[in-house]
């Protein structure tokens, strides 16, 4: 068991360095071209920090363990928000764009709920995982559009805009996508074996060790950028990193799968729900056009709850009922208030401000 712990510990490594050195070429490729700050973070970004969850997911779908796939991706959107995005707003106040507002935040929701829609049959068929992989190409088509109208150059989220060296990019994103694949290989291989040690599924290990390992690389990027003051590329990494998880990860995962991807009852009933939910949670939130420390400590607080859920359910613990009942009638209340005094708060501003 320490063998496969190291492993795991070495795979979630390898898969944070390649994570690293694709984004690094991404991001020096599209600045050096002048894009702004919030399409890196919602494209070249959120797409390079889900590399993980692609090469962990498909991977899972071609050694047979679909359970694997569906838990890595739902678990990496509810960690990307309630875990990534509450740590960088503890961090400092995070400012949120318009246009995440409008459009971004409104996609992830639709997208959430496609999918559980999709999986009603306790299943996503290749034609649905191709309807999800043809709107991940639409999206990406939609926003370079979108892009054309905004003057905002990388240079600001990034300093001087560096001089061009594609090649030299390039081989920074070659190196990258290979050592994500290496890295994956050995965290799925390493996660397999520790869930059948403990006993517990590959559906609650995809949801938190391997959703939350894969997702080290956004963690990691969105907290340096707001460290750094890149709160655009901070907040549209978490936004795009969840669209593309649907769209791409889930729908090629589908694709490649002989039949389908098959879901499991408790992530149908439970896990997807937890998703959707989370995410049209972003819509109050977002709409004070700032997550708050406050807000950001109860969004961590959230995934915290959710975790020790899911580790009780999986060891079928007593103590799992208690605890559906201080989530019940203590946490959603609680959250729900919060979310109230913070539509409150943003209505104010907006007033206050307005001429």
């Amino acid at each position: 068991m320490l063998l496969q712990l190291l492993i795991f510990a070495a795979g979630m490594a390898v898969l944070t360095f390649g994570a690293e050195l694709l984004v690094k070429g991404s991001s020096r490729l599209a600045a050096a071209f002048g894009v702004s700050p919030l399409l890196v973070g919602l494209t070249l970004v959120a797409f390079g920090t889900s590399a993980p969850e692609m090469a962990v997911s498909v991977g899972a779908v071609l050694q047979d363990q679909p359970d694997l796939a569906i838990g890595n991706v739902v678990g990496s959107n509810v960690f990307n928000v309630l875990a990534i995005l509450g740590l960088s707003a503890l961090v400092a106040p995070l400012a949120i764009d318009r246009q995440l507002i409008r459009w971004d935040v409104p996609i992830m929701v639709g997208a959430s709920l496609l999918v559980w829609l999709m999986c009603s049959d306790q299943a996503v068929s290749r034609f649905e995982g191709g309807v999800l992989f043809g709107l991940l190409l639409v999206y990406i088509g939609w926003s370079i559009w979108k892009a054309r109208s905004d003057p905002t150059r990388v240079s600001e989220a990034v300093g001087d805009t560096p001089p061009r060296r594609p090649l030299r990019d390039g081989l920074l994103i070659i190196a990258g996508l290979a050592l994500l694949i290496i890295g994956s290989e050995l965290l799925l291989d390493a996660a397999v074996a520790i869930a059948r040690g403990f006993g517990i599924s590959e559906l609650v290990i995809g949801l938190t060790i391997v959703a939350a390992g894969t997702s080290l690389p956004e963690l990691a990027t969105s907290v340096l950028a707001t460290l750094r003051g890149q709160r655009e590329i901070a907040v549209g990494n978490v936004i795009g990193s969840n669209i593309f998880n649907i769209f791409g990860v889930l729908g090629l995962s589908a694709l490649v799968a002989d039949y389908g991807l098959p879901v499991a009852k408790a992530a149908q009933h439970v896990d997807i729900p937890v998703m959707v939910a989370v995410a049209i949670a972003c819509l109050p939130i977002f709409f004070t056009r700032l997550i708050s420390r406050h807000e950001g400590a109860t969004l961590l607080a959230l995934y915290v709850v959710y975790a020790t859920y899911l580790v009780l359910d999986a060891r079928q613990h007593h103590l799992e009922d208690e605890l559906t009942t201080v989530v019940l009638y203590g946490v959603l209340p609680a959250t729900a208030l919060v979310l109230a005094i913070a539509v409150r708060d943003g209505l104010q501003k907006r007033r206050l401000t307005s001429p």
